[in-house]
């Protein structure tokens, strides 16, 4: 019975497979094709950011790093690979050297970090208490495995780098929950990453830097065993796989690029470089009562005005001839950086044809004490100085009257309570505009000339810049013997109307340090720039390529604030 059954099976095994075979193939190209749906196509801008982290979950390159590096020929790799091996073994050296102090500093920040966090729990789940048993961040140090630096346009160091860490810390903690004491040890953590830290804005007070500024140019790679009571929860199947998204994921939300972490260094009060917040209009009334400094008693007088912290000349009236009680009704704007601690100083003057002109008597006042479009009138007692302890019994020396106003620039305009009504501006909602978008009215030309790059004369290298707008001319100082200048200074122009239809025409010149003017100057090349796109985007900083120069550039940085 058992021979009949094998031989049974053997052939329905041998006829089977064939049978089988045969009858899927006629299945296969006679049966018909069921209806495929067409996919449902949508446009990217229509997808949430959850959904293009999914469809991207990484940055590309180009986007992240929009510049390589070059590779030169044999030799010159060989040398810049030594110079680069050197440059990082020392970094590692030093880290490695620093390495205790910094695991004592970073252990006591995530103490303290993490106190208030476990306090959130204490009460909550039967837990009594939260602690580190143990807290060390091990004797091996990271390895520093690559370092870039990205030069930008902007006032800003950024640098790139590849860290390595295979660390052998020592962390507990210890969890006590009802009458049980949990704990929960960090072992074998392995971390890949490369982040990238801007130091930026570079200023001139040390450390020369207000802030770092750090992100992720890729998820990190995280890798640890976790043993909780002693027993290694990370070899359960599907854990190890969850721990390692959960991490990548977190971390992805908060820093990778374009997100930051911004961690400040010096204080904003401490940082000189200030930017302009609005314009004060001056309306220079009249005097009365001046003091008599000619021979036939009566004065010449004018007045000078100027704001404190500020490095551009002083703004002065016309002169009014033989007059003791002059009338000028003449305005002024001048651009304001600190309405909180600038003061609007304004001198009388004697006009004198020879020597230097006397001085009338002089104001001060604060523009803390004015309103954001708010116009007021003050009428003050002219004094000989701002010594507050002069006595009262002094000579008079007459009175000045002033209408003042502090009008914000739009886009600062919320930090002094919003725009009143004569001063509104309507909002676009947007960076970019249209021409039928731009806003009308007065605003501020700021321009200020950075450095140039290889610019070279045939007899002498001393360049300076001259910057013509609106046929007026204004000038940088001289650099002398060099084919890279910086200026890095600014000029200012107070405009009724958008400048979208103007040019600015900047040149570099060259003369000779001594007897300037017997010696002829040297072009060393010029740039014009379309403002059209400063009034649209508000700013704009780059490089542009010298005309008539062989390998010359000019950096330039222009902004457009409405007011």
């Amino acid at each position: 019975m058992g021979l009949l059954s094998s031989c049974f099976g053997i052939i329905g095994f041998t006829l089977g497979i064939p049978i089988g075979l045969l009858v899927g193939f006629f299945l296969f190209v006679y049966s018909e094709t069921k209806h495929v749906k067409d996919p449902v196509v949508r446009p990217i801008s229509e997808l949430g950011p959850h959904a293009l982290e999914e469809l991207l979950p990484e940055i590309p390159l180009w986007v992240k790093t929009p510049e390589f590096e070059r590779v030169y020929d044999d030799g010159g790799v060989t040398v810049l690979l030594i110079l680069y091996v050197l440059q990082i073994d020392w970094l590692n050296k030093f880290l490695s050297d620093m390495w205790p102090y910094l695991d004592t500093a970073i252990c006591k920040i995530i103490r303290s970090t993490a106190q208030p966090i476990f306090a959130e729990y204490i009460g909550k789940y039967q837990i009594k208490a939260i602690e580190f048993d143990k807290l060390s961040l091990g004797t091996l140090p990271p390895t520093i495995c690559g370092m870039k630096v990205v030069e930008t346009n902007e006032k800003e160091l950024v640098m790139e780098q590849v860290i390595k860490w295979a660390g052998n810390p020592n962390i507990v903690l210890s969890l006590y929950v009802s009458s049980l004491k949990i704990t929960v040890q960090l072992v074998d953590v392995q971390v890949f990453a490369a982040p990238r830290i801007t130091l930026r804005p570079l200023v001139p007070t040390f450390p020369c830097f207000a802030n770092i500024v750090v992100s992720l140019l890729e998820k990190p790679h995280v890798d640890f065993g976790m043993r909780v009571s002693g027993g290694d929860i990370m070899s359960i199947p599907g854990i190890y796989r969850f721990v390692q998204d959960t991490i990548k994921k977190q971390v992805a939300n908060l820093y990778l690029w374009p997100r930051t972490l911004e961690i400040p260094i010096l204080d904003e009060s401490m940082v000189v470089m200030k930017k302009p917040v609005g314009i004060l209009h001056v309306n220079v009334v009249r005097a009365q009562k001046l003091l008599k400094m000619d021979l036939l008693g009566t004065s010449d007088p004018y007045v000078k005005l100027s704001l404190t912290g500020d490095k551009l000349p002083a703004k002065k009236t016309t002169v009014k001839r033989k007059n003791l009680n002059p009338v000028w009704n003449e305005k002024f704007k001048i651009v304001v950086k600190d309405p909180q601690s600038q003061v609007l100083q304004l001198q009388v003057y004697d006009w004198d044809k020879v020597g230097a002109h006397d001085k009338l008597g002089m104001q001060l006042v604060p523009l803390k004490v004015l309103k954001p479009y708010e116009n007021k009138e003050f009428t003050l007692d002219l004094l000989k100085d701002t010594n507050l302890n002069e006595t009262p019994n002094k000579k008079p020396r007459g009175k000045i009257v002033v209408d003042l106003t502090f009008v914000p620039f739009k886009e600062d305009s919320s930090k002094f309570g919003g725009p009143s009504e004569g001063y509104s501006r309507k909002e676009s909602g947007i960076d970019v505009v249209s021409d039928d978008e731009v806003q009308e009215g007065a605003g501020l030309l700021s321009i200020v000339i950075i450095e140039a790059e290889e610019v070279e004369g045939e007899h002498h290298n001393n360049p300076f810049a001259v910057l013509t707008f609106r046929g007026e001319k204004k000038r940088t100082k001289m650099m002398k013997k060099t084919r890279h200048p910086r200026w890095n200074e600014e000029f200012q122009f107070m405009l009724e109307e958008p400048p979208q239809h103007e040019k600015i025409h900047i040149e570099v010149l060259s003369r000779r340090k001594n007897l300037s003017f017997l010696s002829k100057q040297e072009r060393l090349g010029h740039v014009e720039i379309n403002l059209r796109d400063v009034v649209h985007n508000a700013r704009i900083n780059d490089k542009y390529n010298l005309i008539n120069s062989k390998n010359g550039v000019m950096h330039v940085e222009i902004r457009w604030k409405v007011v």
